[in-house]
């Protein structure tokens, strides 16, 4: 059995070349950091179950995801694998990794460490994006910057924004631009406030996210989704949507008057939808 181990958050380029070719996936369902570190705890890309989608994707038969506690936290490196592996059912072990992957107490296990122990280790080194290495921090930092380009380039797949449809104010369709208003589920990273080229619903739209100042006292009170399909009516869908964002085009502000802010919107759309 080959195992691929990590935590794979975003499940990016490097990561799929970490998971091709594994039977089986060991992970965790939360980041370490959360339990050893709360205040150094990344803001994740995806939630767990949508991680061990995106894992299973990748033609990965079994995921294997443990919770991260301080009896995990605190298991010695000769325990690890043979406490928190599947498995194998007597054939072989095999382990895929990251060139950066370190288990057990304190960090003190890594491939090395297995090598030693019989348990043929390979180390996969990183991918590269624009001549840096492609890893979960440097997609954080350039979603949260509004580089969704480099961020899905790095991804191999648009970043997505799961949540609920819900009914609005129908502000958007009184200035002739009706939205599918999706409310974000756990976003836990730190998006621009602004507007967006997205996909949704297998169509291009375009996507303010955000809390409509413009409306004043009618301003969301919490950052909402108002995705846009020209020519086409937005009550596509009920439940629950994904929203593949494409191309930040413009922070968010307050506009003058609604003829301002309906132009502007004109103008967004033949951006987005070009």
């Amino acid at each position: 059995m080959t195992l691929a181990v990590g935590f794979f958050d975003g499940v990016h380029l490097g990561h799929q070349r970490i998971l091709a070719g594994a039977d089986a996936v060991l992970t965790f369902r939360n980041h370490p950091l959360s339990l050893l570190a709360p205040e150094r705890a990344p803001r994740l890309i995806m939630t767990p179950g949508r991680r061990v989608e995106a894992i299973r994707a990748c033609g990965v038969r079994e995921v294997f995801a443990v919770d991260f506690t301080a009896e995990v936290a605190a298991t010695p490196p000769e325990d690890f694998i043979e406490r928190f592996a599947p498995r194998t059912g007597g054939s072989p072990l095999s382990v895929r990794c990251g060139e950066n992957w370190r288990f057990g107490r304190g960090g003190s296990g890594d491939a090395a460490f297995l090598r030693a122990r019989g348990v043929p280790v390979e180390v996969v080194p990183y991918a590269e994006y624009r001549g840096g290495r492609i890893s979960s921090s440097r997609i954080r930092a350039a979603l949260e910057s509004g580089a969704v380009e480099d961020a899905n380039a790095m991804l191999g797949r648009p970043f997505e924004v799961e949540g609920e449809v819900f009914v609005g104010k129908g502000e958007g369709s009184k200035l002739g631009f009706p939205t599918l208003n999706v409310r974000p589920a756990a976003l836990s990273l730190r998006i621009p406030l602004g507007v967006y080229a997205v996909e949704c619903c297998g169509m291009k739209a375009v996507a303010n996210f955000g809390v409509a100042p413009t409306f004043g006292a009618d301003a969301w009170r919490a950052p909402v989704l108002e995705v846009h399909f020209a020519g086409t009516d937005a009550h596509v869908a009920d439940g629950s949507v994904v929203v593949r964002l494409l191309r930040f085009l413009r922070p968010e502000r307050t506009f003058a008057s609604l003829d301002e802010l309906k132009a502007q919107i004109a103008k967004d759309c033949a951006e987005a939808l070009a």
